[in-house]
């Protein structure tokens, strides 16, 4: 089962007693995967799906909130995947299931028109416009698995519910983005926290908690991995000073002398050339004398200048 199966299937156990809420969540669902048609005196609300787990629900929420009768359907494609279908069917005269949503349904020349995807009046406490999300995400949500990437989005069919989408999560302190995907709107979000925090919203709370946990691990697995990039790039630049510092003493040898070196070079460079992998803290503990990681840094510095002036490349002095 995918991480989206597995969130619509947490998403389905949960119970929404109040009558307020579920009319929410129906609305949610009827705008993102409903259709609209007439037949004489009658209005046919149908909702097609082809996930099994978004029918039962839909199907139980109608006849819960409506005490209505709908129908399911099931049709095999010819890919051998069904698909649902759960109609309700009502008088034009008497469209009690409309009435309920706040729908502004009016029979115009055989079409039904409804002038907005779902009425504000529906969504005006927190828990509804958490059910609404949560229909929408049923009908038209999906989340990536956390262990593959971020990624969790609603597609809509037009802008207007898109907005809708936008506005609700903004709500709740989330970010969502849109962007046109051939032919719909699709909203969405990208950001580990941001996607827990929606999925805390529609109530998928023990997917949130799998997400969490991956998110932690890929964080603890990151700061690892920058603490040993770190180190290494620490430990490469400490040798390849090492190496160039011991290039420089062995230059003065062959073309100088160590011993025309004063007392204090010369200990440096002895020093130096008995623990070419030292870093400059431990080789200045081996030092006679009161002499830090500074001091030593500058005598290697005045090493440096006399290779530099034997070279010919730079002046410099004898120490």
């Amino acid at each position: 089962m995918s991480f989206s199966s597995s969130v619509k299937e947490e998403l389905s156990r949960e119970i929404t007693k109040a009558r307020h809420c579920q009319m929410a969540e129906i609305a949610g669902i009827i705008s993102f995967a409903g259709k609209v048609k007439t037949e004489e005196d009658d209005i046919i609300l149908s909702v097609y799906t082809e996930n099994v787990i978004l029918a039962k629900r839909y199907f139980e929420l109608v006849r819960k909130a409506f005490k209505a009768k709908p129908e399911l359907i099931v049709k095999n494609r010819d890919s051998g995947r069904r698909i649902y279908k759960i109609e309700v069917i009502e008088k034009i005269d008497n469209p009690t299931m409309f009435e309920a949503l706040k729908w502004q349904a009016e029979n115009t020349e055989g079409e039904i028109r409804i002038e907005e995807p779902v009425n504000k009046l529906l969504l005006m406490k927190s828990c509804c416009k958490r059910a609404y999300l949560r229909g929408a995400f049923f009908a038209a949500g999906s989340v990536t698995d956390p262990g593959k990437g971020y990624h969790l989005e609603i597609v809509s069919p037009n802008d207007d519910k898109a907005d809708r989408i936008i506005s609700e999560f903004a709500y709740f302190g989330i970010e969502v983005k849109k962007v046109i995907r051939k032919g719909h709107v699709v909203c969405y979000i990208k950001e580990g926290e941001q996607i827990s925090d929606a999925l805390n919203v529609i109530g998928a709370h023990t997917a949130l908690m799998e997400l969490e946990n991956v998110r932690i691990i890929k964080e603890v697995r990151n700061d690892v991995n920058r603490r040993v990039n770190c180190e290494t790039a620490n430990i490469n630049k400490t040798v390849n000073a090492a190496v160039k510092q011991i290039e420089d003493i062995e230059y003065i040898d062959k073309h100088l002398g160590l011993d025309n070196l004063s007392p204090l070079l010369q200990e440096t460079a002895r020093i130096r050339l008995e623990n070419p992998e030292a870093p400059l803290k431990e080789l200045a503990g081996l030092l006679d004398g009161d002499c830090g990681k500074s001091g030593l840094n500058h005598r290697l510095k005045k090493l440096h200048a006399i290779a530099e002036e034997l070279r010919g490349t730079s002046g410099g002095n004898n120490g």
